[in-house]
């Protein structure tokens, strides 16, 4: 069956009704994975994708393969959009996704899009990763580029410019970086300016790292309104008067992505372009990025997928003293440890779609527009996104980086395209917001609705934590299957409030200033919610009874090696924080029950890595 032919208008995800005036879901509430239970039940797993979504992901691997792949191994160079003609080939492959429907997974059908659930975005985000720097420019059509219009637009803007963009006959962009505003994005200096009559606004500044600008017809532009405090923002076009873009910007990789500056000099924008309410734009800002932060994560876990498959039949193939490299232990040792990375994200990243996704049917219940309904799931779970945001470009550029080390002096030889995988994922720990102010934001988030909105119960959770030590002091185990991994999240989550509630005890409101530390805690909370996330995925499998016995026993294996790794890395940034904050008594204190808290994992990583990666020598590549 040719794919590509039969995805312009797919059946949408049907989400689960719920009965009138519904009670909310407790756990539909961003950061209680923390504080709260979540049963296997509750969760979604990408085994339980439908026929429909598994075809859009079959679409989009298709495309990628016969119009990015392909073409990559027979020219032997990627596409570099400083070159005319690659510029050009960029904008007909935008055109040729269009067709497909591609271009509008995210806008709603009766404006020409697919409509899909966020879940299944999601989804098309993590197979994208496969059209290597084209997965930028595609991601920023379909996210931050034409959302806000779908979120925010009036219905005649939405008429206006959505069809275009669903069709890829316009290509759009983003644009709120400036030369002295990047993460923070509210103090930019590009003002507009109401005329007289108040028909236009005249926008005079600058923007950077504008992604798909050299090839947009349409931009979402944030200003400030004359003497305004915060942001608001414009759709400008390409044609307006007084809009000049810069040539394509020199970069390290996507390098088939295009990435110019903006200059607006007295650029006349009518006063209906007004996207939004007045000083409306940074909280819109915000709001758009949290969308991106989750589908990046995504990308990153294709990313890895992708690059298992590449290395699998290089290591496979390639022979050394006698034997395919594939079967030395230091080679299975690196299939391993990515594919359990990929394994226990991709857990996180879809259970956090399906509970965006749960939380706009409850909203959507209880009254809410459709809109509206949407950007509160979304910013529901501010703090999940950012942790997988961050969590995915991690894997990506680790999985890119032990690529090119598997695949030995090949992989640094353009020809392969690791390196090129190398150079297009370092990218990622820096657009949607730097790892560094996701990793701040995920502890200020949830420090926020604990402390001050008192949305999550923080201090209850963590008057718990020592009924948990006496517990481990005294040897109680969790029962029932995989009771100490059960023991380890819990210790994890016990950890983090551990050290928390002694950080901020001891330096208060300075917390935040001690960004050190900050990040310390943050890379606790990622491990809390990934770890969770992968054994809860793993307990839902066999309930199931699986029947291959000798996959799900690489599925395991999996999940007791991050668990055994997430132990590893909590306490170490346990120990920091602690050593960064305290002394003396406490400092020893806080050691020991660190230590008791994370009990050890009696587990073998070298022979989990080897499961893990004999299955997928046999499969030919990332098989879970």
């Amino acid at each position: 069956m040719d794919t590509q032919t039969t995805i312009a208008q797919p059946a949408r995800k049907t989400l689960p009704k719920t009965p009138e005036n519904p009670a909310p879901d407790p756990t539909l509430k961003g950061g209680c994975f923390l504080v709260g239970e979540t049963t296997p039940d509750q969760l979604f797993i990408s085994e339980d994708w439908n026929e429909e979504q598994r075809l859009i992901a079959q679409t989009v691997i298709d495309f990628c393969v016969k119009n990015i792949q392909e073409p990559f191994l027979e020219n032997g160079r990627e596409l570099e959009v400083t070159r005319p003609e690659d510029k050009q080939r960029v904008v007909e492959l935008m055109r040729q996704a269009g067709e497909l429907g591609l271009c509008g997974v995210s806008i709603p059908e009766e404006y020409g899009g697919l409509g899909l659930d966020f879940n299944t975005g999601v989804l098309f985000s993590e197979v994208i990763a496969a059209g290597f720097s084209f997965a930028t420019t595609l991601g920023a059509q379909t996210s931050i580029g034409s959302l806000p219009i779908v979120f925010y637009g009036t219905e005649a803007q939405k008429q206006k410019y959505l069809p275009g963009i669903a069709a890829g006959t316009s290509i759009a962009a983003y644009a709120l970086t400036e030369p002295g505003a990047g993460s923070d994005a509210n103090s930019g200096k590009t003002r507009a300016t109401p005329t007289e009559d108040g028909r236009f606004y005249l926008l005079n500044g600058q923007k950077i790292w504008i992604t798909n600008g050299g090839i947009a017809d349409v931009f979402v532009v944030f200003a400030k309104i004359e003497d305004d405090e915060d942001l608001s923002a414009f759709i400008v076009e390409k044609g307006f008067a007084g809009l000049t873009i810069g040539p394509e910007e020199k970069k390290m990789g996507i390098k088939g992505s295009s990435t110019v500056a903006l200059y607006f000099d007295n650029c006349r924008v009518p006063a209906e372009n007004l996207l939004g309410e007045r000083q409306g734009g940074f909280k819109m800002a915000l709001n758009i990025l949290n969308t991106g932060r989750i589908k990046l994560g995504a990308g990153g876990v294709g990313g890895a997928k992708f690059t298992l498959d590449r290395c699998v039949a290089y290591t496979k193939a390639r022979v050394q003293f006698g034997k395919p490299v594939a079967t030395f232990g230091a080679i299975q040792h690196k299939l391993g440890d990515i594919a359990a990375k990929a394994f226990a994200i991709e857990a996180a990243v879809y259970r956090t779609g399906d509970q965006i996704d749960r939380k706009t049917r409850e909203l959507l219940d209880a009254g809410l527009p459709s809109g509206t309904a949407k950007l509160r799931a979304i910013r529901e779970f501010a703090v999940e996104c950012s942790i997988l945001k961050t969590k995915g470009s991690e894997l990506a550029c680790y999985a890119t980086d032990e690529g090119i080390q598997m695949h030995g002096g090949m992989g640094y030889a353009a020809e392969t395209g690791m390196e090129m995988g190398y150079r297009d994922a370092r990218i990622t720990k820096i657009y949607e917001g730097t790892n560094e102010v996701n990793r701040m934001l995920t502890v200020g988030e949830l420090t926020k609705r604990g402390l001050q909105t008192k949305e999550i119960d923080l201090r209850g959770a963590g008057k718990r934590v020592p009924g948990f030590l006496l517990g481990r002091i005294f040897g109680r185990k969790a029962g029932g299957n995989y009771g100490r991994e059960k023991t380890v999240v819990r210790g994890l989550k016990n950890l983090f409030l551990l050290i928390s509630g002694a950080a901020g005890q001891k330096l208060g409101k300075k917390l935040v200033e001690e960004q050190e530390i900050v990040l310390n805690l943050s890379d606790i909370l990622a491990e809390v919610y990934v770890a969770e996330s992968v054994l809860l995925k793993i307990e839902k499998m066999r309930a199931r009874k699986p029947s291959d016995a000798a996959h799900f026993e690489a599925q395991e294996a999996m999940m007791r090696l991050y668990l055994y790794e997430a132990r590893d890395i909590a306490l170490k940034a346990a120990r920091d924080a602690i050593n960064s904050f305290s002394t003396g008594i406490q400092r020893r204190m806080l050691t020991w029950a660190a230590g008791q808290l994370m009990p050890e994992l009696p587990v073998n990583p070298k022979t989990l890595r080897r499961i893990v990666a004999q299955r997928m020598i046999e499969k030919d590549g990332y098989c879970f």
